[in-house]
């Protein structure tokens, strides 16, 4: 399976994330062409991750399959036939699709990122270090970093398209968005990461933080979207090696992090665009991460269905 830098798909492309490039089927769903692209505190890297785009949307597919009966979503097939089938003009493009697309239904995206933490790890353990609070609201005194929070602390953020994404109060998400929405979608994340972080625990995974996405369909209906409890969006750890008031081993892009972690405190990066060249053994470091994460939450190796395979 090739890397994939950007994708050129013969639909109307109406978004490019950091990681997802977005095509419009109609007017009622959307493609999601989830590239190989990676980035690290809100910057995009210029070199690939092999598998990486695959890991992403094969995880969220898994969970998505779990979550049906805890709440509504948007996925209709991540499988590339599937999807062939149901869009004709991609007929000619399956390598393109195999492993890393997805078929949704079209939503009104809200503009908040839904965060819970279970776990005082990364941003919020350097705000609590240094203030004693997350986002600038007070949390209890004596906590350890990794400590476990009971219960989680739902911790909403604005969505940046560029730069990076801010951590605000709820009071803050009631305002933009309002109170009974704010209330659902609250009510919501719990929910799915409730039962994540219960079956992450039999695979011996713990998910320490990640973040949800919304959007209000065309039903009118509050679903949840776009990637769900994947490597680019949560902290996973292993249960059998957690020890708190330390840092964890991540099954993330924990190795992306702690090079740039380096360059920085080393004066050769700013911690903005363009970020520092990859070397070859952290591009490889994090490939095999992202590919031990799915087999972790799953249970089973990825395997990619090829063409006449």
């Amino acid at each position: 399976m090739t890397t994939m830098l950007a994708s050129d798909l013969p639909l109307p492309r109406i978004g490019r994330g950091k990681v997802r490039d977005i095509y419009a089927v109609g007017e009622d769903r959307v493609l999601l062409l989830t590239t190989d692209r990676i980035s690290a505190f809100d910057v995009v890297m210029a070199e690939t991750i092999p598998m990486k785009g695959a890991v992403l949307t094969q995880i969220s597919a898994w969970w998505f399959n779990q979550l049906g009966a805890v709440v509504p979503h948007h996925m209709i097939s991540a499988d590339a036939d599937t999807i062939i089938h149901e869009v004709r003009s991609l007929k000619d493009h399956r390598a393109s699709l195999v492993g890393r697309a997805m078929l949704c239904k079209r939503t009104k995206v809200f503009p908040i990122e839904c965060v819970i933490r279970g776990y005082l790890s990364g941003s919020a353990w350097k705000e609590y270090a240094a203030h004693g609070t997350l986002a600038g609201e007070r949390l209890p005194s004596g906590l350890l970093e990794s400590a476990r929070l009971e219960p989680a602390i739902f911790s909403p953020a604005t969505k940046a398209e560029t730069g990076h994404d801010e951590n605000i109060t709820v009071a803050r998400m009631r305002e933009i968005i309002g109170d009974d929405v704010t209330r659902e979608l609250e009510s919501m994340t719990r929910a799915v990461y409730m039962l994540g972080e219960r079956l992450s625990r039999d695979h011996g995974i713990i998910i320490a933080d990640t973040k949800f996405e919304f959007g209000r369909d065309a039903d009118g209906r509050i679903i949840l979207i776009d990637e769900v409890m994947t490597p680019d969006s949560s902290r996973f750890w292993a249960v059998d090696v957690y020890k708190p008031g330390q840092p964890q081993p991540s099954f993330d892009k924990q190795p992306l992090r702690d090079y740039l972690d380096t360059e920085r405190r080393a004066g050769r990066w700013n911690g903005d665009a363009p970020p520092p060249p990859l070397p070859a053994s952290v591009v490889d470091a994090t490939s095999k991460r992202y590919l031990e994460a799915y087999r972790r939450v799953t249970g089973h190796a990825l395997k990619i269905k090829e063409a006449g395979r």
